[in-house]
C-alpha cells in the first residue's frame, strides 16, 4: 500500500480537526505540514501531490494529535506572527493576538524615547515598538520569570535586546525612572468568563495573563493610581481592554484623575485601546 500524498494527508486532518471542534481546522493542518516537513506554509501547495514521508507523517500525526486536543497551533510550531515579526512563543507566555497590533499602531502614533511594557509576557509589545524606533529605549516587566525569559530571547531575535531592559516585578514594584509611553495588555478576563473561553486559552495558555481572578479590572486600577509616579510631564498611558470594558476602564482613569482619556477601536470596530494623558 503506497503513501498518502501530501494533500491526502492534509484532508485527513482537517477532517479529525474538524471532528474535534478546532476553528478553521484546514489553515491548521496545512500549517501543522508545512512545520512538520520543514517547509514554508506557502510552499505546502508544491508539495501536496507528492506521497509523504514516513517521519513527516509521524511528525505530522503528532501535531494533528495535539491541535485536536486544542493546544494552539503557535505552541506547536514556536512562532506567532505579530506585527510582520515572528515571536517565540511557549505555553509560558499569551499568545500575541491581533487585535494587540491596534495598541501598537496607536503607540506609534507620537513619538516617544522610553517606553515600559507592563506584562510584558513574549515581549511582543516592547520588541515590536523598540524595532518600529531605532532610537527608542525600553522596560519590560513581568510578574512570570519564565515570561521574562522569553521576552529577553525575542528582543535578541529582533535586534533590540541592547535597548531593552526585561525585569521580573510586580507591575511597578521594581521599576524606576520615568516614560514618555507606558504600555499594557494586563489579565483582563473576569474569573467567570474562564469557563466560557476558547480551550485554548483556558487550558493551555498561562491562567495569569488572562484573568486577576476578580472581576477583570484590577490591572486598570493600579495602573491608573500608580503609573502618574512613573510617566513623564507629556507622557501617555495606553491599556487594551476588553471589547466590553470601555465605560468601565475609562471611569477608572477618570476617576484617577487622568486627562485626555480616549478609546481606539481595533478592525472590527470594537473599543480596544484606552489612552490616558497626565496630569488632567
Amino acid at each position: 500500500m503506497s503513501a498518502p500524498t501530501a494533500a491526502q494527508a492534509m484532508a485527513a486532518a482537517a477532517a479529525r480537526l474538524r471532528a474535534a471542534g478546532v476553528p478553521d481546522p484546514a489553515r491548521d493542518a496545512r500549517v501543522l505540514l508545512a512545520h512538520a516537513a520543514s517547509v514554508d506554509a506557502a510552499r505546502v501547495t508544491l508539495i501536496a501531490p507528492e506521497e509523504i514521508a514516513p517521519e513527516i507523517a509521524e511528525r505530522f500525526d503528532h501535531l494533528v494529535s495535539l491541535r485536536a486536543v486544542r493546544v494552539p497551533v503557535s505552541q506547536l510550531v514556536g512562532v506567532r506572527a505579530f506585527y510582520g515579526r515572528d515571536f517565540a512563543i511557549t505555553r509560558d507566555v499569551l499568545d500575541p493576538r491581533p487585535e494587540t497590533e491596534t495598541l501598537i499602531e496607536r503607540a506609534l502614533a507620537q513619538p516617544f524615547e522610553r517606553v515600559l511594557d507592563l506584562g510584558t509576557g513574549s515581549g511582543c509589545i516592547l520588541v515590536t515598538l523598540l524595532a518600529e524606533c531605532a532610537d527608542a529605549r525600553g522596560v519590560g516587566v513581568d510578574l512570570s520569570e519564565a515570561a521574562c525569559l522569553q521576552a529577553s530571547a525575542n528582543a535578541v531575535r529582533h535586534g533590540v535586546a541592547s535597548r531593552a531592559d526585561v525585569l521580573q516585578s510586580d507591575w511597578f514594584d521594581a521599576v524606576e525612572g520615568r516614560f514618555d509611553l507606558i504600555v499594557a495588555n494586563p489579565p483582563y478576563l473576569a474569573a467567570e468568563e474562564m469557563q466560557g473561553v476558547a480551550p485554548e486559552l483556558r487550558d493551555h495558555e498561562p491562567r495569569m495573563a488572562l484573568t486577576d481572578g476578580g472581576d477583570g479590572l484590577s490591572a486598570y486600577r493600579i495602573i491608573a493610581d500608580e503609573a502618574q509616579g512613573y510617566l513623564s510631564a507629556a507622557g501617555r498611558v495606553l491599556v487594551e481592554i476588553g471589547w466590553q470594558q470601555c465605560t468601565a476602564v475609562a471611569e477608572i482613569f477618570t476617576r484617577a484623575g487622568w486627562g485626555g482619556v480616549s478609546v481606539c477601536q481595533d478592525l472590527d470596530g470594537r473599543a480596544r485601546v484606552i489612552c490616558a494623558e497626565w496630569p488632567a
